[in-house]
Formats: structure tokens, sequence, C-alpha cells
């Protein structure tokens, strides 16, 4: 007999000290071959891939390539190296979590480390 529902968890990621005050879901396509190039965002990115692929990439790990049906994450305020469409385009969904009035972003590049001034002891 068939199992009339059947559950299969595709990604559980805990997320530590965040207080979300939104959820904003976006379908997005990107062109065969478009390149998003590095970037980062201001809160935690989670995905699926509807169609096509796209090369992925983050923070120096190990590059994937994600198809349909694949699920991704993206972590707050980390390098995405990469999430380049490969040759034959890519759509996915993408729900951007952010914080109390605050909107989603994706800034180009790594984000910036604010270094603490430096004291001098006693």
């Amino acid at each position: 007999m068939t199992e009339s529902v059947v559950r299969v968890t595709l990604l559980e990621q805990s997320l530590p000290d965040t207080a979300v005050g939104t959820v904003q879901v976006r379908r997005i396509t990107l062109q065969p071959d478009v390149a998003g190039g590095p970037h980062h965002h201001n809160g935690p990115v989670f995905g699926s891939i509807e169609s096509g692929s796209v090369f992925f990439q983050v923070d120096g790990g190990s590059p994937t390539i994600l198809r349909a049906g694949d699920v991704f994450y993206e972590p707050a305020d980390t390098l995405i190296d990469r999430f380049d469409a490969t040759s034959e385009g890519v759509t996915f969904l993408g729900y951007f979590l952010v914080g109390p009035d605050q909107a989603p972003e994706l800034t180009p590049g790594p984000p910036v480390v604010e270094l603490l001034p430096h004291t001098e002891g006693p």
C-alpha cells in the first residue's frame, strides 16, 4: 500500500539568535549564463530550484550545481561566491528572512567586517 502523504525533510537549518520580522518569497529567473556575482544578504535566504540549474558556492566552500527540486541556504552576512545560471538558465523561489522593520537586501561583494577600536590597557 502506498502512503497517502509522504514527508521528506530536504533541509533543516537552525537560526540561533535570529529575530525574524518578515519573510518575503520571490520567484526569480536568471537567463542562461547570467552570473549573479559575489554578493551577500542582510538576512538568511532559503530557496528551491524550480527549473534549470545554477552554479552555487558559499564562502569558499565546495562549488556545486543545483538543479530542479534542489534546495539551498545562504547565511546572512556571508559571501555567496557564485549563484550563476548555467547555459539553461534558472528559475527559483527565494525565501528572504529579515528582522523587524527591515527589507531584504542584496549587496555586491563580501560583507564588511567592522573592527572594534583598539584600546590600550591602564
